[in-house]
């Protein structure tokens, strides 16, 4: 199954590399009147209320109930914040573009502060992740990994109004039909009986500890201590649950490492191992990544493993040196896709992995 990419940054600028542990500025600025924001869209709340009531059809027909329809889009208005925010993304990187080296991004995302505050929580939460392990097939490190790239393992996953941002976004207009189909999942979530007012994130929808979008908590979102509720807001539990659910769907195999740090030899020839096949999804991420070979080919190319997780010889693996040949490279198994399905970067994805491993050990 092929789940949305979850991360502002991906989803909306395209970039290959994300910055989703600085989210930006929680400030939600709602606006009523007749007015226009910097790029001229109206924030006249009659025309949003008109808009509303345009996707109610829509939002009925999935099964939304019309009280929760309608109580909802009374109290809306547009948040002019937000249609900011959205109009001042950075632009994607162009093809061909320099990528910056991989080092800086490590140093800040795998340090020692965020490799403690992890182990804090697995120590806290052992009991819980080793249940969620078993019936997921995914490791407890990577739970907290992207747990703490996600929302700093709680302590910030956004504050503006979930709804009201959608309504926004969906009401601007440039990706309406992404972000009328988000508002309307978001309903459901209400629906299904979640407190509104737990219903709060990122400017741009990504929802709760893993920060979801409403559509991927509707697929992927689990109960995991089994209280009848699918809380990702307040609930850690829950929240780690639907992480390691997410990349369970996403294709991630038990007992696999994501990656092995290995050793390249100076006489490797590259155009020996270049993938020939383009990925129709994040292409100039899957660029990056080498061809698919078993292990035991790697060896035979010279490659050197480091440490001792390494997969079994007819495991197939991709090789790849984000900041070039002579600096670290690693081979990356299928769950290495499986990180990427939660967020298209090659650096989130390598860091995820790393501080997994350091969680660990």
């Amino acid at each position: 199954m092929r789940l949305y990419p979850l991360i502002i940054a991906v989803l909306l600028s395209g970039m290959a590399y994300p910055a989703s542990s600085q989210l930006l500025s929680n400030t939600a600025i709602s606006v009523s009147g007749n007015t226009q924001n910097s790029g001229g869209i109206s924030t006249d709340n009659k025309d949003f209320q008109a808009f509303l009531a345009s996707i109610r059809p829509q939002a009925l027909a999935s099964g939304v109930k019309p009280e929760t329809f309608d109580n909802v889009a009374l109290g809306l208005t547009p948040n002019a914040r937000v249609i900011e925010l959205d109009q001042n993304q950075p632009e994607s990187p162009k093809a061909g573009a320099p990528i910056p080296p991989f080092a800086p991004y490590a140093a800040s995302h795998v340090d020692a502060i965020r490799i403690a505050l992890g182990q804090k929580k697995y120590q806290a939460l052992k009991d819980a992740l080793a249940s969620i392990e078993q019936k997921t097939g995914v490791p407890a490190g990577i739970m907290l990994a992207i747990y703490g790239h996600e929302s700093g393992y709680g302590q910030f996953s956004g504050n503006f109004d979930l709804l009201q941002s959608l309504a926004t976004l969906a009401y601007d207009g440039r990706r309406r039909d992404l972000f009328t189909r988000e508002y309307i999942a978001a309903l459901q979530i209400l629906d299904s009986g979640i407190d509104r007012n737990l219903l709060k994130g990122s400017w741009a929808g990504a929802t709760g500890f893993p920060q979801f979008l409403p559509s991927v908590y509707l697929r992927a979102a689990m109960d995991g201590n089994q209280d009848g509720r699918k809380n990702i807001w307040s609930d850690e539990i829950d929240a780690l649950a639907s992480i390691a659910n997410y990349l369970k769907l996403a294709g991630w195999r038990a007992d696999v490492p994501w990656g092995v740090a290995v050793r390249v030899p100076i006489s490797l020839d590259r155009s020996f191992i270049q993938s020939t096949t383009a990925s129709p999804t994040c292409p100039r991420v899957y660029a990056r990544l080498s061809r698919w070979q078993p292990v035991s080919e790697w060896r035979k190319l010279g490659i050197a493993f480091m440490g001792s997780h390494v997969p079994s010889e007819t495991e197939p693996m991709a090789l790849i040196e984000p900041d070039g040949s002579g600096a670290t490279a690693w081979l990356v198994s299928s769950n290495y896709r499986s990180i990427l399905d939660y967020n298209c970067s090659n650096f989130y994805a390598l860091s995820v992995g790393l501080l997994a491993d350091a969680i660990t050990g």
